[in-house]
């Protein structure tokens, strides 16, 4: 068997910033073990799969140790690589997730994810969450991710999770956060447990970041920036229930897998 993929470096208009997803159209499911070894074998922090189904393309997205509910960077990479590779006619896509409907529409050479609004709640105290991140906390929320905002955007830049402490704690990951100085707000996110010791930039957290920081800042249009290694910028909607998400992608490329 051989499979096409492509790689995309999602959220960046050149190669080798972003975020590197690697993306698989298939014209029919292959088994979660197969598709969970492919994901491995990348080794990068998601690789998305889509078939095409009667209502829209089914997407599902690994990372190289399980499955995951929601991924925005290799949402975007996957509409990418439909859009451009595989001329899809259409300005947009509707994507059938395990998080429910999604949507990517082109945008005057953007990409905008139509992702749901997700508000985070109070979390309790908990001394753990301040030595796993190395850094204490301005305000703690959570939703299946820890939500923790910080002094400033240099105390993001700075943090140094123990990411073996990190990975004990009962969220899929850590997201830490702060006022931004060129951007209304910055963010990293850290997820170890999940085999992604830092996603450098990641759609799906901003399902969060947006209604937070729509609210702290009182303004529906924000602009974001993740600052990791490799960076990102992310322009930002909020839209009742709905986040919007903006960014380019990158294809750097594309092969064959030998399955034998």
């Amino acid at each position: 068997m051989e499979l096409a993929f492509h790689q995309v470096d999602a959220f960046s208009d050149r190669p080798f910033s972003g975020n590197p997803a690697m993306v698989y159209r298939l014209e029919a499911w292959l088994s979660d073990e197969l598709m969970q070894n492919i994901a491995a074998e990348h080794n990068l922090a998601e690789t998305a799969f889509v078939v095409r189904e009667a209502q829209g393309w089914h997407i599902r997205w690994f990372t190289p140790t399980t499955e995951v509910p929601l991924c925005g960077h290799a949402t975007l990479a996957s509409a990418h690589v439909l859009f451009d590779l595989y001329e899809e006619p259409l300005e947009s896509l509707d994507f059938i997730s395990k998080s429910g409907p999604l949507r990517v529409t082109r945008e005057g050479g953007r990409l905008w994810l139509d992702f749901p609004r997700i508000t985070p709640s109070g979390v309790a105290a908990n001394p753990l969450i301040a030595a796993a991140l190395g850094v204490q906390p301005v305000e703690v929320l959570g939703s299946n991710e820890l939500f923790v905002v910080l002094e400033s955007e240099q105390a993001v830049r700075e943090c140094q999770p123990d990411m073996a402490a990190l990975a004990k704690l009962p969220w899929l990951g850590a997201i830490v956060t702060a006022r931004g100085t060129q951007h209304d707000f910055v963010s990293r996110y850290f997820a170890p447990a999940i085999g992604i010791n830092e996603d450098p930039v990641t759609g799906s957290t901003h399902c969060l970041l947006i209604p937070y920081w729509a609210q702290q800042l009182d303004k529906t249009s924000l602009t974001a920036y993740q600052c990791s290694a490799r960076g990102g910028e992310l322009l930002c909607r909020l839209e009742g229930d709905r986040v919007k998400i903006g960014g380019a992608a990158t294809l750097v490329a594309s092969g064959t897998l030998l399955l034998g």
